[in-house]
């Protein structure tokens, strides 16, 4: 069953098609890996899947419901999670207190600064977060600054910081952009992980083959803004439309 599924999807910039048609399903439980060239529209799919843009034409739905026209705070609380290019943690927080954002903003639906502070003595909200930690294999770094740790350990915070949401779908853009190998196959660990563990959806944007191939079960290659293949990876490659997108010659 098909939880999120975007229909008939345009957008255009000016004179610039940067999704044409676009037609995407993906199922409840899986792991859809969308894949690309440069410029075949990858990241405006993205922004058109979490609200920071709406398409000209088309619709997204997810468990039935339209995404269109909510704002991204909305669209969080429908039960998606995202996770982009570049870490978005507090540097200036502990990784303890990182971890206790989520489930105080989860718990009374608001946060700001001055009422987190005020429940770094409740025990529900701590001892949850120290819970994750300990799922995450990050208990010993509960009292870093994480501003100071590696960008392996903030990627591996920030998913940790979108499970303690409870989400259903969980968004990410290029997530090992930047790591280390090591750092990577933590990643693809711990994104594995998650996906055989929980009941979460997991749809990937990612340029690094070695990760797609490792996680997905489905994946749609876009190019010039349109899909051009969709199946699965052992059928993905050495697909001769999909080496003509990537190589500019046919196989």
């Amino acid at each position: 069953m098909a939880i999120l599924e975007v229909k008939n999807v345009n957008k255009r910039f000016g004179g610039l098609q940067a999704l044409g048609d676009v037609n995407l399903s993906v199922e409840e439980n899986s792991v859809h890996a969308i894949i690309g060239p440069n410029g075949a529209g990858k990241s405006t799919l993205l922004n058109v899947l979490i609200g920071k843009l709406v398409p000209d034409t088309g619709s997204v739905l997810f468990d039935g419901q339209s995404v269109l026209g909510r704002k991204p705070y909305e669209i969080n609380q429908m039960g998606i999670s995202r996770v982009f290019q570049t870490p978005e943690i507090f540097g200036n927080l502990t990784v303890l207190e990182n971890m206790m954002i989520p489930i105080f903003a989860k718990r009374d639906g608001a946060f700001s600064m001055q009422a987190l502070g005020n429940t770094m003595n409740e025990k529900d909200v701590i001892g949850q977060a120290e819970q994750m930690l300990e799922d995450l294999n990050m208990a010993d770094k509960r009292n870093f600054n994480s501003a100071s740790m590696s960008r392996g350990d903030k990627r591996r915070l920030e998913i940790g910081m979108c499970l303690a949401q409870n989400p259903r779908l969980l968004l990410l853009d290029e997530p090992t952009a930047g790591m280390a190998r090591a750092d990577t196959n933590n990643t693809i660990d711990l994104l594995k992980q998650i996906s055989e563990e929980r009941e979460i959806t997991i749809a990937i944007i990612e340029h690094d083959m070695h990760v797609v191939f490792s996680l997905a079960q489905r994946i749609t290659v876009l190019a010039q803004g349109s899909p051009l293949v969709e199946d699965t990876p052992d059928k993905i490659k050495g697909h001769p439309k999909v080496r003509e997108a990537y190589l500019g010659e046919s196989a």
